[in-house]
């Protein structure tokens, strides 16, 4: 069986370059193989830090080298030349057999019997859209399975602005007067919405009236009815859908609006996808439960086989100060009292020799917090930047953070001033909350507290690979009951609630008690 053959070949190949750092190599490339070859669907949790080094692909790629069949690899296009350039050559020099390998937006050709690199976005769309650029029934690995949420929700996004609005009017030359006044209706009515650190709005009723007004106009224009643009066709087709999402971004400096539209829930586009061919999904940590339920149920995903890696104790291990009694983070008194644990963690002698990186989901916050260390710390400070001192100081948002850490050193610190629930002030989060809620389904568990586990364990992967110090200023971890699961998405962790010289903690803790 292929499985025996690509335990034997990846073993000898592991002994070949001496002990490798991760220790689940040879079950995670018999799992991949055993997909592949049973044609039945798998989702693999591998840990933050082994993700973040790319242990585990290794592992896929000896499996889907030695498969006979063809199949079809999907990860991000950032990846795309060192897996070309360095892993595959390196592995097809050791291999005996000559499996040909190619990239590209599409399947190169109906007889093609080899592996096709491709990105998400060709994929997906593909996939979405039924353009046909892959076939069906060919297996698919698919590497960045935390990311398949935000890249479907981002191609289903359709939107609309001003050069849309200019293609409108040309398609309709005898209703420029009228397009020109809803849009000047439509741009006040999104004005009007106060100010909030998103520049987003969910559209109320009066905007939504104003585009069926719209097109309910074009639809009664003699012989024009098929003149639509394609992005306002593609529009209106997402508006018209059941539970659809719809906002508007606003640009109040350039007094431009921009309109967004899409499915609150992505699990019915994603259904039949899955049903099409078998497909490996591997992420660093899509769910605490090794069954991935939440995630599951987001994506539509149906009966398939989960695994999850349990941490490396010895490799993968931080050391986590959680502060006790501090202000709550809604409080008046939380951003004096985080201040004030920031300037003690930065005094620290591994912030004055390594990078440490500071947490702040809150856009004022961050802003003010940034300031406030400048001012104390110099041009060690950078708010939002790439370009660091060694010993430097990062200032940042948790989207900024995940987007940049694989450009970026590894930190020896990392600073959570709060914990990255999705906030309820922000328009698109509420919208979707209130799609839970409509449906009578627990929107924390399902959505919120998911959300935030799985960024957190992907904020801390590099603090992994260094074995470096993470503190959490949040104290609901210590007061509220989903504390436990968030200590545990950051375990395995030596925790203390004090600080001394040189943090030197000695106890392993997988579940550290509650204050």
């Amino acid at each position: 069986m292929i499985e025996a053959e690509v335990h034997q070949r990846l073993r000898a190949l592991l002994r070949e370059q001496g002990e490798p750092q991760w220790p689940h190599h040879l079950t995670m490339a018999r799992l991949v193989a055993r997909a592949l070859r049973l044609g039945r669907s798998a989702l693999i949790q591998t840990g933050g830090a082994s993700a973040y080094r790319g242990d585990h692909r290794l592992s896929y790629l000896m499996s889907a080298l030695i498969w006979p069949e063809p199949a079809v690899l999907v990860l991000p296009q950032s990846l795309h030349g060192r897996l070309l350039q360095a892993d595959l050559p390196n592995l097809l020099h050791r291999l005996p057999m000559v499996k040909p390998v190619q990239s590209g937006q599409r399947w190169p050709s109906p007889d093609y019997r080899g592996l096709l690199i491709t990105d998400p976005d060709s994929w997906f769309q593909s996939k979405l859209e039924g353009q046909g650029h892959f076939p069906a029934a060919v297996a698919t690995l698919i590497d960045g399975a935390d990311q398949v949420e935000s890249w479907v929700r981002s191609h289903l996004t359709r939107s609309l602005d001003e050069t849309d609005w200019a293609a409108l009017m040309l398609a309709y030359p005898s209703q420029q007067a009228s397009i020109r006044d809803l849009r000047v209706r439509i741009t006040h009515a999104s004005f009007q919405h106060p100010v909030n650190p998103y520049d987003c709005y969910l559209l109320d009723t009066p905007e939504q009236d104003l585009l069926q007004t719209l097109y309910g106009l074009l639809s009664d224009t003699p012989w024009q009815q098929d003149a639509l643009p394609p992005n306002w066709r593609r529009f209106w087709s997402q508006l018209n859908q059941p539970d659809a999402l719809t906002w508007v971004q606003v640009d109040r400096q350039q007094g431009r609006f921009t309109l967004h539209c899409a499915p609150a829930d992505i699990a019915p586009r994603l259904m039949p996808i899955w049903d099409q061919q078998p497909v490996v999904l591997m992420g660093a940590a899509v769910d605490l439960d090794s069954e991935a339920a939440a995630y599951r149920q987001q994506l539509g995903l149906g009966d398939l086989t989960c695994l999850k890696f349990a941490p490396d104790r010895h490799h993968d291990s931080i050391q986590l100060y959680l502060p006790d009694r501090l202000p709550m983070p809604n409080t008046r008194h939380f951003q004096t009292a985080a201040l004030k644990e920031i300037r003690k963690l930065l005094q620290r002698p591994v912030a004055r020799q390594h990078l440490t990186v500071v947490l702040v989901g809150d856009t004022p916050l961050k802003g003010q917090i940034g300031s406030i260390l400048a001012a104390e710390f110099g041009s060690r400070v950078r708010v939002e930047a790439l370009t660091l001192a060694e010993n430097g100081i990062l200032v940042c948002s948790w989207a900024y953070w995940q987007r940049h850490q694989l450009s970026l050193p590894c930190p020896h610190q990392l600073i959570i001033t709060t914990l990255p629930l999705p906030s309820l002030e922000n328009p698109l989060v509420a919208g979707r909350v209130a799609h839970y809620k409509r449906h009578r389904q627990d929107w924390f568990r399902l959505y919120l507290l998911p959300a935030a586990i799985r960024q957190l364990q992907l904020a801390i992967a590099p603090v992994q690979v260094s074995q470096g110090h993470v503190a959490l200023l949040d104290n609901r971890v210590s007061y509220r009951s989903y504390g436990r699961q968030i200590l545990s998405a950051l375990s395995p962790a030596a925790c203390s609630s004090y600080l001394d010289a040189s943090l030197d903690l000695p106890d392993i803790l997988g579940d550290p008690p509650l204050s």
